[in-house]
């Protein structure tokens, strides 16, 4: 229920970004879909999952045919919001549900992929500040450089030494680098990503939920990025 309030929360605040807000009817047709897909992951359904991200598509797409007859060119693109919305946000929190509910000790791995992403924006910052020097991407976030990138990489590195010496997973030390670097670098894509979004619609944070760090998908916007990559990783090395 946590990953699915998160996740409407998130849904919100990506359509309040957007230009052109899609209707009530849509709105709430995704954040019930999204449910769907939550329940769908829960009661392990799998095969329902394809059913419903296909329903994501056609119910906007249904609307503006039925509703705005009228050529209109702005309905495509309130369709195409309507759409990446739950996709961009819903499905990798899904991914998570599924982690845990389907992968031995994905508990475990949930936490292993916080604390790497925690690590990566700690290190990221405190390298960029005292270190920082040649800007990562100047204009979409000015305040990012490539030390910060890299202090965040070396920082994501550190606590996977860090985590595997507390935490018997019996892992491969050079697997569980290669993945520390990939959750790393796709979180900070990720990041970058969402810096993207608001500066195309002028705006700081998305939302004002958590007083002082912004909304929910400022919070988790590497994070999206982030879970599929681990998502992929135990799909194909735990049997």
């Amino acid at each position: 229920m946590l990953l699915y309030s998160a996740s409407v929360a998130a849904l919100i605040e990506f359509y309040r970004l957007n230009d052109s807000v899609p209707p009530k009817f849509v709105r709430w047709s995704s954040y019930l879909l999204t449910l769907a897909l939550f329940a769908a992951v829960y009661l392990r359904q799998i095969l329902l999952v394809p059913f419903v991200i296909t329903l994501l598509a056609f119910v906007p797409m249904a609307y503006y045919m039925i509703s705005r007859p009228a050529p209109d060119p702005q309905g495509t693109c309130c369709i195409a919001g309507a759409v990446l919305g739950p996709i961009y946000v819903g499905i990798p929190l899904s991914m998570l549900l599924h982690i845990d509910r389907f992968y031995p000790r994905g508990n475990l791995w949930i936490l292993y992929l916080l604390i790497v992403i925690f690590a990566s924006d700690t290190g990221a910052f405190y390298f960029g500040k005292f270190l920082g020097r040649h800007k990562l991407h100047q204009r979409i976030s000015p305040g990012k450089t490539w030390e910060g990138a890299i202090g965040g990489l070396l920082s994501s590195i550190f606590i996977t030494f860090v985590f595997l010496k507390a935490v018997p997973i019996n892992r491969v030390v050079s697997e569980m680098l290669m993945l520390a670097a990939s959750l790393c670098i796709a979180g900070q894509i990720g990041d970058l990503a969402e810096s993207m979004l608001k500066r195309n619609h002028g705006v700081k944070d998305t939302g004002h939920i958590l007083p002082g760090h912004g909304g929910i998908l400022d919070r988790i916007d590497g994070l999206l990025f982030s879970i599929p990559i681990l998502y992929i990783y135990l799909s194909f090395s735990i049997s």
